[in-house]
């Protein structure tokens, strides 16, 4: 069933998949498996009703060769620490794919966020702070957000370490919001790099995107995002879901309309035009054009690739399918774009808030577009280029290839400490 795999190993043999096509060593390899450190934390936080309660927490610092580390941070009752080491993983080749000067990082706390209140979560949010306070910083490790984050945990992450520090350093954290230097152009970016990824693979396989039927696993923000903006585009989105199950409509959704029914609801299935309500498995054997994974990681496994008809699959979450997965559905020549492509334009985009930050001057969001459409067209020809040069399997196998050896370089080139 999906969710079995273990994400970190998934991780791993994808880079070893990689490693067959790349003339770099079997130990620089091994070294490109494996997080260069963890934390693992418990949080003590007093309660509304006065008790203690207890919080797992983690962050992985995965390869720092390229940059500081760089990655969001999760609130999820599944986070674990494989896959927290997983996520820092795809990050730091994430980061490479789309040639931004980062490593890999990634964070999570074990907790369902909607059980407790604002106030709570604002205790939890600094404890975790407080703790990462001699691990981060603008030069060493940037979070930001990830599923149930945003710019509030953001803005109190910043908070608690300038109050700790005693300083302005507002590039400690990106994904803030826009008063406290935050970027125009974020909340959008990872749907707005799934669409230019969608929109550059039709291109690719000279297949019209507009009037493509579309199906989207997974309604929240990179999910309706991408959704809107495909739509845009002229496709047809005719299937969306959330945790509570999925809709469908021939003629394809309004995208603004079903999120604002969510957003009322909590749901998106009782939207008043859908005329079918199935399972978010279902969803994912629709026979459409385009579909878009943006939920969590391993939704689609080696049983259910069998029967997914979809003719191109744009990852919008991370890991969304596992290894099994990739080599079921490269046999039935479905194009599959990989996460640390489609999903990059989160870190893409935080990359230029960190920039801005940086230097105190700050663009609009007609720049900031401009440029992340830039980077993910470049990317995608660089994939492309990889892919169609070596003969190689697939499109993640390309990237895999094109951001190993970045990163494999510029290790080489800083040379090794005892």
């Amino acid at each position: 069933m999906p969710g079995e795999a273990n994400p970190f190993e998934s991780l791993q043999e994808q880079v070893g998949d990689a490693a067959a096509y790349l003339d770099v060593g079997d130990d620089v390899i091994e070294r490109l498996q494996h997080p260069e450190r963890v934390l693992e934390l418990n949080l003590s936080v007093e309660l509304d009703d006065g008790t203690v309660g207890r919080f797992e927490a983690y962050r992985s610092e995965f390869n720092g060769d390229r940059g500081p580390y760089k990655g969001g941070i999760r609130y999820h009752p599944g986070v674990t620490r494989d896959e927290v080491k997983a996520l820092s993983g795809w990050m730091a080749y994430k980061c490479a794919v789309v040639d931004v000067p980062y490593g890999g990082g990634k964070g999570g706390i074990v907790i369902d966020p909607a059980e407790y209140s604002e106030a709570e979560l604002e205790r939890i949010t600094r404890s975790f702070a407080k703790e990462l306070r001699p691990f981060i910083g603008e030069d060493t490790d940037i979070p930001a957000p990830d599923v149930n984050t945003g710019q509030q945990e953001m803005n109190w992450i910043k908070d608690t370490y300038e109050t700790l520090e005693n300083t302005t350093e507002p590039g400690v954290v990106t994904g803030k919001s826009l008063n406290a230097g935050g970027s125009e152009g974020r909340v959008e970016a990872t749907g707005r790099s799934t669409m230019l990824t969608a929109r550059e693979a039709f291109d690719y396989i000279d297949e019209d995107i507009d009037g493509a039927t579309v199906a989207v696993q997974g309604y929240g923000n990179a999910g309706h995002i991408a959704a809107y903006l495909l739509e845009g585009l002229g496709a047809d989105v005719v299937a969306v879901s959330d945790s509570s199950g999925a809709i469908y409509r021939e003629a394809g959704f309004h995208t603004r309309r079903v999120k604002e029914h969510k957003n009322e609801t909590g749901s998106v299935t009782g939207y008043e035009n859908a005329e079918q309500e199935f399972s978010n498995e279902e969803l994912l054997t629709l026979d459409v054009d385009l579909l878009v994974p943006a939920a969590l990681e391993n939704a689609i496994d080696g049983d259910l690739a069998h029967d997914v008809k979809a003719d191109v699959i744009v990852e919008a979450a991370n890991g969304p399918l596992t290894p099994e997965a990739d080599e079921v559905l490269a046999e039935k020549d479905v194009y599959v774009l990989p996460d640390i492509l489609a999903n990059a334009g989160g870190v893409t985009v935080s990359y230029f808030e960190w920039v801005q930050n940086r230097q105190r001057f700050y663009w609009t969001e007609e720049k900031v577009n401009e440029e992340l459409e830039r980077h993910i067209v470049s990317a995608f020809d660089d994939l492309v280029e990889e892919f169609e040069a070596h003969d190689l399997p697939n499109f993640r196998t390309a990237a895999y290839v094109v951001a190993i050896q970045r990163v494999a370089d510029a290790y080489a080139n800083n040379g090794n400490w005892p």
